[in-house]
């Protein structure tokens, strides 16, 4: 789940989008996720590592350089999220903020948005470690 997205005639979607498009998504995508009652009981109150270690990952995920790796060594997504508890519905929750933050992020296109948001939605449904819990 950690190889970069294929690349096209555009180069990478990491070159397509930037580096500064892509810290401005994941800022506003953490603006999001603190405001997501499903999402809060999930994060630290402080989400500034938090948003480092995504900005890292997804630069390498996209095709930039491997700053996660270099950082934090590989990302073994699936074993660093099984400590907390990710239902269908916080993945939806979770993929709803990053749809918010790709719409208000102008510096990315639609295609490109659409080509990341695609991937991140396969990210999601294999972070999902939990069933979703009946209403009280």
């Amino acid at each position: 789940m950690t190889a970069p997205i294929s690349l096209n005639a555009g180069g990478s979607l990491y070159d397509r989008i930037g580096p500064d498009a892509l810290s401005a998504l994941v800022t506003r995508f953490y603006s999001y996720v603190a405001q997501e009652p499903l999402l809060t009981p999930i994060f630290p109150a402080d989400l500034t590592v938090t948003a480092e270690k995504q900005l890292a990952f997804l630069t390498g995920f996209l095709g930039g350089p491997p700053l996660y790796h270099e950082r934090y060594g590989h990302p073994r997504l699936r074993a660093r999220h099984l400590p907390f508890e990710i239902t269908p519905a916080r993945a939806r929750a979770w993929l709803a903020c990053m749809n918010a933050a790709l719409r208000d992020t102008p510096q990315i296109s639609a295609d490109d948005a659409r080509e990341l948001y695609a991937a991140l939605s396969r990210v999601a449904v294999h972070m999902v470690n939990a069933e979703d819990h009946p209403a009280s």
